[in-house]
């Protein structure tokens, strides 16, 4: 059972930063794939970013891409998001989730996911 606990959101000024980690209490928490999805008010679940077990990969919404970096520590067991530019649409909460299999099987979506964190609210005021 993987236990997973985000921290760093928070309220932010259209156009700041904001960076977004995700601490895992497994030991093996290099083995597994590492995702963030976020959800607005009214909407459903959408992936942001993936990251591989090792780092080497890493995959973007288009919403984020260029924007966006997700990072992970392994020492640290701890993922992170960090996201630029930051744009009222970008409000949500953000929720970090971790999986294991081919990185390339639909790591978009949620579905794949099998351990999740309990999300940290990110509001961004224009």
């Amino acid at each position: 059972q993987v236990q997973l606990v985000e921290s760093g959101g928070g309220l932010a000024q259209a156009g700041g930063s904001l960076r977004l980690s995700c601490a895992a209490s497994e030991r093996t928490f290099s083995s597994y794939h590492m995702g963030w999805f976020r959800q607005a008010p009214g909407k459903e679940r959408e992936f942001v970013a993936a990251i591989m077990w090792s780092g080497s990969i890493t995959s973007y919404a288009d919403s984020v891409k260029g924007r966006a970096t997700i990072s992970r520590d392994n020492a640290k067991n701890t993922v992170y998001l960090q996201i630029n530019s930051l744009k009222p649409d970008d409000t949500a909460i953000y929720y970090c989730a971790a999986r294991r299999g081919p990185y390339y099987n639909d790591y978009r979506s949620d579905l794949r996911y099998d351990y999740w964190g309990q999300g940290t609210q990110v509001t961004v005021s224009s």
